[in-house]
């Protein structure tokens, strides 16, 4: 995330990457490891992403740590990932500081015991003045609560008379969505082959371009996180309109298609 330094030339973006970290209980399953140990495997990659995503100009790295449906899982399972998460903020932090990253976390904090919600606040009061790089932990985050959240404090601003119903905008929902004040979300990757989104940033999304990995989380390094930028790199990004792939120069008319298949 920011600058890399090196001078060299580098294709844009992506600037904001953002990825639903998957596979972490079968990396340890193929190892004869309980699930635990896989959880800490993917804990551990997170600081070696984050480098390396600095030294590429990333300006903002978004991980899905903590889904709003994970709290299903066994009680023991939910207490290992809590565990994890406070002791990656406390280990982490200071680190992050000094090198001039913003750590934050987004999603509901209310269900999180009262030693985590403090762990949150002092880690992102330690890092809020970073300016080389964003990194941001969804935690506890689901996309269908954040655009929920968002309506409701939209509807409360009509409510109070702040604005109109007519006021209510895409741009004023993106307004009030986690992430706003980041670049939009280029790339979304998701690692153990898994291809859906699971909840995750789903207004965000809209435009991003979708990467597919088979590489479990554990696994997933610089060589995995190149794949992806450079697949991103090779895309061209219509939005909507129409760009100059002289492939559509080359489509059938409508007429055509239908006497073929008659």
């Amino acid at each position: 995330m920011g600058g890399s330094g090196c001078g060299e030339v580098v294709p844009p973006g992506p600037r904001h990457i953002a990825i639903i970290m998957d596979g972490n209980g079968r990396w340890a399953a193929r190892r004869g490891l309980p699930p635990s140990a896989g959880h800490k495997a993917g804990v551990e990659r997170i600081r070696d992403l984050v480098s390396a995503c600095r030294e590429r100009a990333v300006e903002a790295l978004t991980l899905f740590a903590f889904s709003s449906e994970n709290w299903r899982r066994p009680p023991q399972e939910v207490e290992l990932l809590m565990g994890l998460f406070h002791s990656y903020l406390r280990k982490e932090a200071l680190r992050m500081s000094e090198e001039g990253v913003r750590l934050r976390v987004i999603g509901r904090r209310d269900r999180f015991s009262g030693r985590l919600q403090k762990a949150i606040a002092e880690a992102e009061r330690i890092t809020r003045d970073g300016e080389r790089g964003n990194l941001v932990i969804a935690a506890d985050y689901g996309g269908q609560w954040d655009m929920t959240q968002a309506a409701r404090a939209l509807a409360a601003e009509v409510a109070s008379g702040q604005r109109t119903p007519d006021s209510i905008t895409e741009q004023a929902v993106a307004a009030h969505l986690q992430l706003a004040d980041l670049p939009p979300v280029d790339l979304l990757i998701r690692s153990s082959g898994e291809q859906r989104i699971s909840n995750f940033i789903l207004w965000q999304a809209a435009y991003s371009e979708f990467y597919f990995t088979p590489a479990l989380w554990p696994d997933f390094g610089e060589r995995e996180l190149d794949a992806a930028i450079e697949s991103f790199r090779a895309r061209e990004r219509r939005f909507g309109g129409r760009g100059d792939d002289s492939r559509l120069a080359r489509m059938p008319d409508t007429k055509s298609f239908k006497q073929r298949r008659v």
